[in-house]
């Protein structure tokens, strides 16, 4: 699968860029594949490269000496991971891991330098992503600061429902925990609570929301 010129511009990275742009970006792109739980980066290692989904979830995730996970970010189609290594020069902050099949596009470090160079405007939509993915941090400090466990849960339920353009891998309670960065056994515990509140239905290996407004209020509810 190339990457055409259509998907590029939907990239917000390549957002604005005219049809010649988007072509002389195109030549630079390398494409890979990965199955459900391969890894794609090593927290720790260098990085290489800065990578675009084009199909499937990505999770980008942290992993403390004892073996816990907390997961930063699940990566889209269209979405970026990566950047920040690929911009200072540092080893990969975090890990990335395959939640299915996915396909990435992907751009080596001298490359997006060069694009950057030649591209006034893609340096101006960085600048965008990064300060989103600042927002998406603290948003994450918050939750886990002052978000009631159970609100996690029911906001991590709500997020990845999505909008039902794609379908969206489903996520094991072992994962939801490492995004609600507490055990396993209490994201079991919540999900109970949660169906007991009429918001979700428990059918077998799969989550069912019942209600969409009750669990938005669960999930803005006061700690």
């Amino acid at each position: 699968m190339a990457a055409d010129r259509e998907f590029l511009n939907r990239i917000p990275y390549f957002s604005g860029l005219g049809p010649v742009e988007l072509d002389g970006i195109r030549k630079l792109i390398f494409e890979k594949t990965f199955e459900r739980g391969q890894m794609i980066l090593i927290e720790g290692e260098s990085a290489e490269a800065l990578y675009f989904v084009a199909s499937g979830v990505v999770r980008v995730f942290k992993t403390s000496i004892e073996g816990k996970e907390q997961i930063l970010n699940m990566v889209r189609p269209r979405e970026s991971f990566n950047d920040v290594p690929i911009f200072d020069g540092d080893p990969n902050p975090a890990s990335a891991q395959a939640m299915g099949p996915v396909v990435l596009y992907g751009i080596r470090r001298r490359n997006v330098e060069a694009i950057l160079r030649d591209h006034p405007r893609v340096a101006l939509n960085v600048i965008k992503v990064l300060a989103a993915r600042v927002r998406d941090l603290v948003s994450l400090v918050e939750d886990l600061s002052f978000r009631h466990v159970i609100g996690r849960v029911a906001k991590i339920l709500l997020e990845h429902a999505g909008d039902g353009t794609a379908p969206l891998p489903r996520l094991t309670q072992q994962e939801m925990a490492a995004m609600a960065g507490t055990a396993r056994e209490v994201v079991g515990r919540s999900l109970k609570a949660l169906e007991e509140e009429g918001a979700i239905r428990l059918d077998r290996h799969r989550i069912v929301i019942t209600d969409k407004e009750a669990l938005r209020e669960i999930m803005e509810a006061p700690s």
